[in-house]
């Protein structure tokens, strides 16, 4: 049975979605993917979408969730560094990447966070694995 991970942001805009389509691209055969915000947001950054996008990945059909839209318990509750306190999720294991937001910068920080992203999501694919066996 796979992981449920849940990347959580203030607005499910950027980092927390990069974190989304990594997961899904990178370990859909053990994780079960979410990100949500929790604030409303009306889209994804398209300097987000942009970056997403040269490294072959397509983030054209997301869009900004709440923590209503996602399952009310998750194994992994990933929190991007928002300077917020998210609400309580049941979960197994709960950390916080602090990342910065890269929003309202130049391409180069969301690059940045993009590859930062994919490593930290490549060590949670490699944890769910151990943890499956």
């Amino acid at each position: 049975m796979k992981k449920k991970v849940a990347f959580i942001c203030v607005h499910n805009s950027c980092r927390s979605q990069m974190a989304e389509a990594w997961a899904k691209h990178l370990g859909s055969d053990v994780l079960e993917v979410y990100s949500a915000g929790t604030e409303e947001y009306p889209e994804v950054k398209p300097k987000a979408v942009q970056v997403m996008e040269e490294v072959g990945i397509d983030m054209s059909g997301h869009y900004p969730k709440l923590l209503t839209d996602i399952p009310e318990e998750v194994d992994y509750l990933i929190t991007m560094g928002c300077g917020v306190v998210c609400p309580y999720i049941p979960c197994e294991h709960q950390e916080d990447w602090g990342l910065e937001d890269p929003s309202g910068g130049p391409i180069e920080g969301f690059r940045k966070t993009r590859d930062i992203i994919k490593e930290k999501v490549v060590e949670l694919i490699e944890k769910a694995k151990k943890e499956m066996e």
